[in-house]
């Protein structure tokens, strides 16, 4: 029996398969995406017989084209649009009035214009918002206040001490017959537990999981997933930035880790705003319900002269506009640009435009952590250190604890706080959300607190970064060929 299934069946199962797997190459081919990921998926399918052919399946397929999201017909997005092109008009006639916009870089402001539909919004106050005590204090302050509406879109929401208090304040706020709205992602969210929805939709709180993942019936849209972390507040307050909802967070301490270094913002003005408009865009797509009311669009009087653009990016738009604005700020830059990331895996553009400047006479300077909550990430990430060492880029470990800001400042003209990773899955699979700020001061408070988180860093210097043992260079070069799938 065993010698007829050699003989006459298996031969067929390995054509069978040798054949799916070279229409899956194909295809691949086909997509015309850029050749380091082509390649990737290949060598996966070809190392990984089987199993490779399992994570294309679920994790990657690209989906951009065809629209996780499909925005057309929503009155919240044609408005935006709307605005978003008016504006493109103004700037290039000059009518868009204020010298806070006249001194803005005009070429970042009208990339996102035109890639993502950021709207301009003047008149903004950006509070920073460093450790997870004062952001949490923050938040339950703003959230205790509310009167109308509170719109929360978390990546993470655990159920702990934190998660739990978040929780009865919203069920309380529910039940005074404020309107309370959740989005939690449901693969950042997977140890929530039903019993936990039930308590909010009992209490009159409107939750939903993004992009639901069912366990066998697996979705190959489970590598699509909302990293954002938006909070908005009457329409008047809003938050957006790297924390989720945890006691992790909160205490920022880590077992094995140490501290866990973060950077929130609070935003009042309009900008608030276009943070609405991205909740509200997931909130139809989660719901199929679209929020146009005008009360949740209110009017926000000037309380500063802070210019800030909110860019929302993801599956759903034409461009990866966040990784596009970064492109740009770091290849317009004059004097300086500091970024902080906890996993560095850029994509080859911003690569490029990294050693650019460095090469160029920028000063360029990278704070990454030593240690990581993810291991391959860590990694593929330290794989990319020596050729920014060789152009002249700067790379600091940070040593207090576990570094997770998504920042970048340059030039003490622009700053960029958000959600987004400096990574591939950030830049083109993840849905994020991220504020470009044109503002002086803030720029300036953004790049003392870079320069604290430096000295709280030990620098990496070539020559023993290259003479490192031969073992941790094959495993980080290995590494790398995986980095953009992770």
């Amino acid at each position: 029996m065993n010698s007829f299934f050699a003989n006459n069946i298996l031969p067929f199962i390995l054509a069978g398969y040798a054949v799916s797997i070279l229409v899956v190459v194909i295809l691949i081919v086909l997509e015309n995406r850029s050749p380091l990921k082509t390649i990737s998926w290949v060598l996966v399918l070809l190392m990984l017989p089987g199993l490779g052919f399992i994570l294309y399946i679920f994790f990657g397929q690209n989906f951009r084209k065809e629209k996780i999201i499909a925005r057309k017909g929503l009155r919240n997005h044609h408005r935006i649009n709307y605005l978003a092109h008016s504006q493109i008009t103004q700037l290039a006639d000059g009518s868009m009035g204020g010298d806070d916009i006249a001194r803005e870089p005009t070429g970042i402001v009208r990339l996102l214009l035109n890639n993502s539909s950021a709207v301009v919004t003047t008149g903004n106050e950006v509070t920073f918002l460093h450790n997870g005590t004062d952001k949490f204090e923050a938040l339950i302050r703003e959230l205790k206040k509310a009167e109308h509406f509170i719109h929360l879109q978390y990546y993470i929401f655990a159920e702990d001490k934190i998660g739990n208090q978040v929780k009865e304040i919203l069920k309380d706020k529910a039940r005074r017959g404020i309107e309370v709205r959740l989005i939690v992602d449901d693969v950042g969210s997977w140890e929530l537990k039903r019993p936990f929805f039930e308590e909010m939709r009992n209490a009159g709180i409107e939750v939903y999981s993004f992009l639901q993942v069912h366990f066998p019936l697996f979705t190959s849209k489970v590598n699509y997933r909302n990293h954002r972390k938006i909070v908005v507040i009457d329409g008047h307050v809003g938050f957006i930035g790297g924390y989720n909802i945890a006691d992790r967070y909160k205490d920022g301490d880590i077992d094995s880790y140490g501290i866990w270094r973060d950077t929130h913002i609070l935003i009042e003005g309009d900008a608030v705003n276009s943070l609405q408009s991205v909740f509200l865009i997931d909130w139809y797509f989660v719901s199929q319900t679209e929020l146009s009311d005008p009360k949740y669009f209110p009017q926000n009087k000037p309380v500063s002269n802070k210019v800030i653009q909110i860019v929302a990016s993801g599956p759903d738009s034409d461009w990866p506009g966040i990784m596009m604005g970064i492109f740009q700020t770091i290849v317009t830059a004059k004097d300086y640009v500091f970024i902080a990331t906890p996993y560095f895996m850029p994509s080859e553009g911003v690569l490029l435009a990294l050693k650019i400047a460095a090469l160029s006479g920028v000063d360029v300077r990278i704070i990454i952590p030593e240690k990581s909550d993810a291991f391959i990430t860590l990694l593929c990430s330290r794989s990319y250190i020596r050729e920014m060492l060789e152009a002249g880029v700067e790379i600091h470990f940070y040593q207090k604890g576990f570094l997770h800001c998504k920042t970048l400042v340059s030039d003490d003209r622009i700053s960029i706080v958000g959600s987004a990773n400096m990574d591939f899955r950030s830049f083109e699979q993840n849905f994020e959300a991220t504020a470009f700020i044109y503002d002086k001061p803030t720029a300036i408070e953004m790049k003392k607190t870079f320069l604290q988180d430096q000295a709280d860093s030990e620098i990496v210097l070539l020559p023993e970064w290259v003479d490192r043992s031969p073992v941790e260079k094959v495993k980080e070069s290995f590494a790398r060929l995986f980095s953009p799938l992770l």
